[in-house]
């Protein structure tokens, strides 16, 4: 058996447990995103933002993907919502049966909206379906403009791009028109958010876009 026959096995596998687990989040109407980015672009600096607006109103939860340490899991967990670590031991991206197990062995309870939290690669992850209702992509000021076409397949992949740490534009060469133009030829239709976490730009219309996406998912959407 060749390396490509082995690898096409494992995501067919994968697509199986994939269909499961949408099937499990679209009988509990729960809204699922699969966050993926470069390590420190800001994920679970993002998602700290997000519970801090949309937690007293909304059931948040979160699956975090690392090679090591429940840090981020922790962080997310001392704002008040569950969130389960699935360390993957060197592995550099979760798959459908990672999630499946840790929903089995850890009850996140109720849910409008799932956040799994992708281990840092632009690449490893993008091949794997976790039964997500569609993929965020990110991207920091700090990491350049070229990003997008250097790493095409998770950009045009993504339903959502969203730029962090937009505060630090002013002393980093970053040139948004150009991110803006390569995510529209990737991802015609796309949608990409500027935001920072540390002032709050863009986290109201990153927001705003949970709520639409939720309120389609359960057939209130426009």
């Amino acid at each position: 058996m060749t390396q490509v026959d082995v690898r096409q096995r494992i995501l067919a596998d994968n697509a199986v447990a994939a269909a499961t687990l949408r099937a499990r989040f679209a009988a509990a109407r729960t809204l699922v995103v699969n966050l993926i980015s470069s390590p420190g672009s800001g994920k679970t600096t993002l998602l700290e933002a997000t519970v801090r607006a949309l937690g007293g109103r909304w059931r948040l939860g979160a699956i975090e993907g690392d090679i090591a340490t429940d840090r981020d899991a922790d962080r997310l967990r001392a704002l008040g919502i569950p969130a389960h670590q699935i360390l993957t031991g060197g592995s550099c991206h979760l798959d459908a049966r990672q999630v499946g197990r840790a929903l089995e062995e850890h009850d996140l309870g109720p849910l409008d909206v799932l956040f799994i939290e992708n281990v840092g690669n632009l690449v490893c992850p993008t091949s794997y379906d976790l039964g997500e209702d569609f993929k965020i992509a990110l991207l920091s000021v700090t990491e350049g403009e070229d990003k997008p076409f250097k790493y095409p397949s998770i950009f045009a992949k993504a339903a959502v791009t969203v730029v962090t740490k937009a505060d630090l534009m002013p002393y980093v060469s970053f040139k948004l028109d150009e991110v803006r133009a390569q995510v529209t030829a990737l991802r015609p239709g796309g949608t990409l958010l500027v935001t920072s976490a540390t002032t709050g730009q863009g986290i109201a219309e990153w927001c705003a876009l949970l709520e639409q996406r939720l309120a389609e998912k359960r057939g209130g959407g426009s």
